[in-house]
């Protein structure tokens, strides 16, 4: 099992590093223009904030075990993930945005696999 929550981390870390970078570099704009429609509804600054704060995430997930220096800030991470994905269900569910409420809810659970195993029986 800990060689599967490795796994998880590692997809999430490239997901939400990939995601929040352009978050962070890209103008709102242009994000509406790659298909994140949400984007509309959300100021520059917001925009950025949560890519940010994905790219912390990101980097939480793996890096402190990693270095084995705080490994606690994985768990962590995967619960900031949880509740960055909870936000983002509810954005798309009022948008009525179904396909990525779906892959929301996806991304939701394997951050809470990790979550559950880090803070659990497969704590570091």
């Amino acid at each position: 099992m800990d060689t599967v929550l490795w796994v998880i981390a590692w997809v999430l870390a490239a997901v939400f590093l990939g995601g929040g970078l352009a978050k962070v570099v890209q103008p709102r704009e242009k994000l509406v223009a790659m298909g994140l429609a949400w984007a509309e509804d959300f100021s520059p600054g917001m925009i950025r904030l949560i890519g940010v704060l994905e790219v912390l995430a990101a980097i939480g997930l793996v890096l402190p075990a990693l270095l084995d220096i705080a490994p606690v800030f994985v768990p962590l991470a995967a619960v900031g993930l949880v509740l960055v994905m909870a936000g983002a269900i509810v954005v798309h569910v009022r948008r009525k945005e179904m396909p990525q409420v779906a892959a929301n809810v996806v991304l939701l659970a394997l951050a809470a696999v990790v979550a559950w195993g880090r803070f659990g029986p497969y704590a570091f």
